[in-house]
């Protein structure tokens, strides 16, 4: 018997009393379905999402996107953070490539917008900070 499967063994036995290969296998059979379910197709996208958001200057602009009323220019957006214009279109298309921001070209302008992504991703951030 693998080592996995042997603690897996000590642990049911704990918490049932007894166990068999059968509960064994039932509970290694709960986990496949467990790790199906959690690592859907999606999975990359979520990671690139949250990796992201990760930079500091890619995270205060979705904020400031998410907080704007209406879509802002790279040349609104600049004088708020701390970097360069060229830094800011980096970031924003960083941002669009991974689904948290809108581009919209009138003219010579581009306009940029928080997706409804990256207001629920920071919308839960905000409503479970300092929990544990």
């Amino acid at each position: 018997m693998s080592e996995t499967r042997q603690r897996l063994q000590r642990l049911l036995t704990e918490e049932l009393g007894e166990c068999c290969d059968s509960d064994v296998q039932d509970r290694l059979d709960e986990l496949d379905r467990l790790r199906d379910d959690a690592f859907t197709d999606g999975l990359a996208r979520d990671r690139a999402a949250l990796s992201t958001l990760g930079d500091e200057t890619r995270y205060r602009l979705a904020r400031l996107l998410d907080t704007a009323d209406g879509s802002l220019c790279v040349c609104e957006l600049e004088p708020l953070v701390d970097v360069s214009e060229s830094a800011v279109s980096h970031a924003l298309t960083d941002l669009v490539d991974a689904g948290l921001a809108t581009r919209e070209k009138e003219g010579r302008w581009r306009y940029y917008a928080a997706t409804e992504r990256a207001s629920a991703v920071l919308t839960a951030m905000d409503e479970t900070r300092g929990v544990a």
